[in-house]
């Protein structure tokens, strides 16, 4: 969890108000924190990864005025409209295609603000930004350069720059190789050609984001001007980040100017400070915290926790939600909200009513006995991803393709959907260990996902060996049939990916709950393998 230090003296005075700091200490964690220590001057407290906009000395100050009641409700900032403009280059879309800015003028870069946005910005980096691949954001002096600003792509030799910390020009691939962000964040922009870029209309460099700022922005004690830019991959990330910095400059004093963004034909102003519209009913969150609360009392606790709420009739509260609160996306985190401002030390605590052991399920014990069954026989358990694709559950197994669960928006055709069969996978497995000597043999008990999108427990194993025979797998499967206590029915079959006459059915009663055999020598090109394999899979429910 993100700690984050503050001294109770600028905290008192980002308040407006005097809290006593052993009150303080007790009931600030209730918002959603975890004490950590406390000396003279400095409060240490480490909140939630869920609450980015608490993660500096601002955001705790104006989420405590609505907490304990000075000011509840939805805190409101004034904007200034700006004539300030990006425009977004189309060269950019396929490299980081969002971007949104934002400027503050009348700033006093005093030591505590200077710590604590830089320290907000690097918490909002690793949290939401996901160390800078979903967000990445750059605090510039905005007096050097001049409006309107370019966020373009541009050929990494093209343009030089002096980054910070630096005093000598780079272009952009030789910071990457040299310079020491450029080398911790360079795996951010592999595979692309171009690098994206932020100039003015001089063409003096900005930002190369998501590496690093140029020299001629680097804000000192002396800047009364922030030029802000936020880049990244998720747009609503972004917006979130730059509404956090802002309103926490803001709390400082600072003067918020709405700029503009244009952005492939449409003119997009930022920050946006409008409200997110959402409604929770009284039922469902008495019902979820198993209290009786009224309306009036819902609507209370919810302008405790910074939100604007009012009773809309018919036991429906609706939400006003501030623009920084990026961890509201459900009602049932209105609920949780509803929960903290009451306070969850008023809760109150019970026993259990009745003592009760809990013990393994039938079906467990029959897939621990599989386990030391197969283990006995000196056969390697593994395990392998459920995520599979048709070619290797149907093409390479030689089989008509046939329903199968599909994921919608896969990252590759390689994990497209969920397996039917274990057997490609353990094939899989031998492809990627046929460089080591044989006899290979190998098991897994897992799941598979049937065509009714139902989830089933197999037991499957192949061996891979010059002698391997139909024979010693027969031999295998009753085997591990009889152990189960089980007396095995064995009937010809027809498979695709085995050889014809050298496969078989496992029957119980009229119903095939296995098979086994030699693998088809197509098969067994298909998965680049290069020797006899033999396989069997049995559907473990069936078996008990």
């Amino acid at each position: 969890m993100p700690l984050v230090t503050f001294k109770y003296q600028d905290f008192s005075q980002l308040l407006g108000h005097t809290i006593p700091k052993e009150k303080l200490i007790e009931k600030l964690p209730m918002i959603g924190g975890d004490f950590s220590h406390a000396t003279d001057e400095e409060i240490n407290i480490e909140f939630f990864p869920n609450r980015p906009d608490l993660t500096s000395v601002e955001g705790i100050a104006r989420a405590s005025r609505a907490y304990f009641e000075f000011k509840p409700g939805l805190q409101t900032y004034t904007l200034t409209t700006s004539d300030v403009t990006l425009h977004v280059d189309p060269s950019v879309k396929k490299i980081r295609p969002f971007v949104t800015i934002a400027l503050v003028k009348n700033v006093t870069m005093s030591s505590e603000l200077i710590i604590s946005l830089m320290g907000l910005q690097e918490k909002l980096h690793i949290g939401l930004g996901r160390n800078r691949k979903k967000v990445a954001i750059g605090v510039h002096n905005a007096e050097p350069v001049t409006p309107p600003f370019i966020y373009k792509a541009v050929d990494p030799d093209s343009i030089a720059f002096i980054p910070l910390a630096k005093d000598e020009p780079m272009t952009l691939r030789e910071i990457l190789k040299k310079h020491e962000k450029g080398v911790d964040y360079a795996y951010l922009l592999e595979g692309f050609d171009r690098y994206p870029l932020i100039v003015d209309v001089q063409n003096n460099v900005l930002s190369f984001p998501p590496i690093i700022n140029g020299r001629l922005t680097e804000v000192t004690p002396h800047t009364t001007e922030i030029f802000i830019d936020v880049t990244g991959t998720d747009k609503k990330a972004i917006n979130y980040a730059l509404n956090i910095i802002t309103t926490a400059l803001a709390e400082r004093g600072g003067k918020l100017y709405q700029t503009t963004v244009k952005d492939e034909g449409k003119n997009i102003l930022c920050p946006d400070f409008t409200p997110l519209q959402k409604q929770v009913s009284k039922a469902f969150v008495n019902r979820i915290l198993g209290t009786t609360f009224t309306e009036k009392e819902i609507v209370l606790y919810l302008k405790k926790m910074g939100h604007d709420a009012f009773d809309a009739g018919d036991g429906i509260i609706h939400v006003d939600v501030a623009t920084w609160r990026s961890d509201i996306l459900h009602e049932i985190d209105l609920v949780e909200d509803v929960a903290v401002g009451y306070s969850y030390d008023q809760f109150p605590t019970d026993l259990p009513k009745a003592l009760t052991f809990g013990r393994t399920l039938l079906h467990q014990h029959l897939l621990e006995t599989l386990r030391s069954v197969m283990i006995g026989v000196g056969f390697n358990e593994v395990t392998t991803f459920v995520i599979s694709n048709k070619e290797d559950e149907f093409t390479r197994m030689g089989l008509e393709k046939r329903t199968m669960v599909q994921i919608e928006n896969p990252i590759g055709e390689e994990y497209s959907g969920l397996r039917i069969s274990l057997l490609p996978s353990l094939l899989k497995l031998l492809r990627e260990n046929r460089h080591h000597s044989l006899p290979q043999q190998i098991f897994e008990v897992g799941i598979v996902v049937d065509e009714q999108a139902k989830n089933q427990y197999h037991i499957a194993g192949l061996k891979i060996d010059a002698k391997a025979s139909f024979t010693e797998c027969k031999s295998l499967v009753e085997n591990v049939i009889r152990e189960c206590g089980q007396k095995p029915l064995i009937k010809e079959k027809s498979h695709g990916a085995f050889i014809q006459g050298r496969c078989a059915a496992v029957m119980k009663k009229e119903t095939e709950i296995g098979i086994f055999g030699e693998i088809h020598p197509k098969t067994i090109q298909a998965f680049h393998l290069e020797h006899p394999v033999i396989a069997f899979e049995l559907i473990t429910d069936h078996i008990l």
